[in-house]
């Protein structure tokens, strides 16, 4: 009979729901991939390591919340997260950065990304601020064609600010320049950022879709849905501001109104089935504007969903 009246401290989740950890790309084995990317291309000095960076850390810190245990069902997916299947997911750490050559960040962000694609890896991403897209984008060179499906409040149009070309108000005019990028729908697009009428211009000449707030909340998601075509191979990108700030209250750029839990979970199931879901991302979280974790925490539930839907559709049965 055991002696002890004391149990071992309470351990915090490292990895996103505890999962195994690999930052040794050579040994680098999965389906799935969580790949932390904390910084962006900063407009000021003080951008440089902004709450943001932070974001990585605090979402896995609360995805036991997210997910109480792997074997527990879920209501929102219609089973276990894994489906009794022998499915790997692996956390791949977060990238590296080195504070004498601030760009470097994103060509290791990309080349990570090449390595997850490469071994046939589903990269699910969390930031950092809404610059990171652009390398992650960028790996997928060889992916095309690739609908782009992005949730926000604001367009992201910007050719540049304060002459940086690769920051959080431009991952969307950067990503109509790539070749392999096809149609693109911004969704819950309210209230004012950074876009003036000559980004709504360039948007709407490219033939980007936008589904301004309002009219997602007057027709609906799945209306919204039926718009995208079928069949096609989609990147995902979730900036927090973009969602209810009811549910995700740590940004720095909230609005009232935005995607609502339901309908994000809407989209995402509904993404999996019609076509293939290649990748997703979600950033611009600021944990010190957090309240009791519900931003993290739905950020897990949003990644729960990805995952989840992605092994029910059979995306790795053939791996």
């Amino acid at each position: 009979m055991s002696t002890s009246l004391t149990n071992p401290p309470r351990r915090e989740l490292q990895s996103f729901l505890d999962f195994p950890i690999c930052t040794d790309l050579d040994q680098l084995d999965g389906h799935i991939g969580i790949l932390g990317i904390p910084y962006g291309d900063p407009y000021s000095i003080d951008e440089v390591t902004n709450d943001q960076t932070n974001a990585p850390t605090w979402v896995r810190r609360y995805t036991e919340r997210a997910l109480r245990k792997l074997e527990r069902w879920d209501f929102d997916i219609g089973g276990p997260l894994l489906g009794g299947k022998d499915i790997k997911v692996v956390d791949c750490g977060d990238v590296k950065a080195d504070p004498r050559n601030l760009d470097l960040h994103y060509a290791n962000a990309e080349a990570v990304v090449r390595r997850m694609l490469a071994k046939g890896m589903l990269p699910i991403v969390i930031g950092g601020d809404h610059g990171i897209p652009i390398p992650v984008l960028r790996a997928y060179d060889d992916q095309g064609p690739i609908t782009l499906v992005h949730i926000d409040a604001h367009l992201d149009w910007r050719d540049d600010v304060n002459g940086a070309r690769n920051g959080y108000s431009s991952p969307i005019r950067r990503a109509a320049e790539m070749d392999h990028i096809g149609q693109i729908f911004q969704i819950g697009l309210r209230s004012a950022g950074s876009a003036r009428p000559e980004e709504v211009e360039a948007a709407i000449a490219y033939g980007a879709v936008l589904v301004p707030d309002v009219e997602l909340q007057d027709i609906g998601m799945k209306a919204v849905l039926d718009r995208i075509p079928d069949g096609g191979r989609y990147y995902l990108t979730i900036d927090a501001d973009g969602m209810d700030p009811t549910i995700m209250p740590a940004v720095n750029g909230p609005a009232p109104g935005g995607v609502t839990y339901p309908q994000i979970r809407t989209l995402i199931h509904g993404l999996v089935a019609k076509g293939r879901v290649v990748g997703m991302d979600i950033v611009e979280i600021t944990p010190k504007k957090d309240l009791n974790g519900i931003t993290a925490i739905t950020a897990g539930r949003i990644i729960c969903n990805l995952i989840g839907k992605t092994i029910q559709a059979g995306y790795f049965d053939a791996k």
